[in-house]
């Protein structure tokens, strides 16, 4: 099968490699569609916390069960499937609190074990959801990148009615402001780039000039965290959603100010399984549009140049097929 593989940092080859095979409690998935996203570049560019190498990319995987490893049950085989792509323990404190994704164990597809950037990938069965037959591959996989953005706004405790701005206009700024508008709230885009803002035509954008009960930070940005700070509201809520380059550090946070409006910080990274199963049901519902947010859709081996689209933000979502 064909397949993009990460050997080193810094670079990636486009290879033939044999067909994995599943293992016991595993199912073997024909991938029709993987989504690209900043961290799978963040990840050939500079690396990550949780990467092994040689490692295949991709944690946003749609496709058909083909092959069923030992102790899976056969109703999975040709199962239309999105690939939820960590797996927890289920018994330790944040598995117990809801928050598999912050288990000790994770092992997550594209950076623990190979990913969907290739004709197929191997999962656990206990990551599988059923994807329903009314929807589309293009439209469930992006269930991964709207299901760490309901796991942002859950953080944030977002209600009904109040207003949330968000920093960065990409595909997560996006994700954001669908979910928020299906919660009942009221997001704000904010965005520098004028091509980002002409593909953002259906979300509201406008300067910040007045104070927000939820910010969301969609954009690895001192500038954009410290925007976002000066605009919360008393007992309003930051979230940490995008991280920074290990470069860069937030400076000069102002804690009395957090002290006397009794604001908040919390962090977001990645999401649970529930997650996925929230997002799956509202996208194939309807509730959540996102058919509109795919702006490319691209063969695999023009990884590349997808690659330098989503660089130069000259693109919202890249959808990458797989080849024979």
């Amino acid at each position: 099968m064909k397949a993009v593989i990460v050997r080193t940092i810094g670079s990636f080859e486009y290879i033939d490699t044999p067909v994995p095979q599943p293992a016991q409690g595993e199912v073997l998935v024909h991938v029709a569609v993987a989504g690209l996203c900043r961290t799978d570049i963040k990840l050939i560019d500079v690396g990550h916390r949780d990467l092994t190498l040689p490692r295949i990319p991709a944690e946003e995987v749609v496709g058909n069960v083909t092959a069923l490893g030992s102790g899976v049950d056969p109703a999975w085989l040709n199962k239309r499937v999105y690939v939820y792509p960590g797996t927890s323990c289920g018994t330790c404190r944040p598995c117990r609190q809801g928050a598999g994704n912050l288990c000790r164990s994770m092992q997550i597809m594209g950076f623990h074990r190979d990913g969907g950037f290739a004709e197929y990938a191997c999962a656990p069965v206990d990551s599988l959801i059923e994807i329903p037959n009314a929807c589309d591959f293009d439209l469930a996989v992006t269930a991964e990148p709207l299901s760490c953005c309901l796991n942002a706004l859950e953080l944030a405790q977002l209600k009904a009615a109040e207003r949330l701005g968000i920093w960065g206009g990409g595909p997560a700024g996006a994700f954001l402001s669908r979910a928020a508008l299906a919660m009942r709230a009221s997001p704000t885009i904010f965005e520098p780039n004028p091509h980002r803002r002409n593909m953002l035509e259906a979300e509201e954008q406008v300067q910040p000039d007045h104070p927000f009960d939820v910010a969301v930070v969609a954009v690895g940005s001192t500038e954009a965290y410290h925007e976002a700070l000066a605009h919360l509201a008393p007992r309003g809520r930051l979230v940490l959603f995008s991280g920074l380059s290990p470069t860069e550090t937030l400076q000069s946070v102002d804690f009395n100010a957090l002290h006397y409006h009794e604001q908040t910080l919390v962090g977001a990274y990645g999401c649970s399984y529930r997650h996925g199963e929230q997002a799956l049901d509202w996208i194939s519902s309807g509730k959540v549009k996102v058919d509109d947010l795919i702006s490319h859709r691209m063969p695999l081996s023009q990884l590349n140049e997808a690659i330098k689209l989503v660089r130069n933000q000259q693109c919202m979502k890249i959808l990458l097929y797989p080849e024979s």
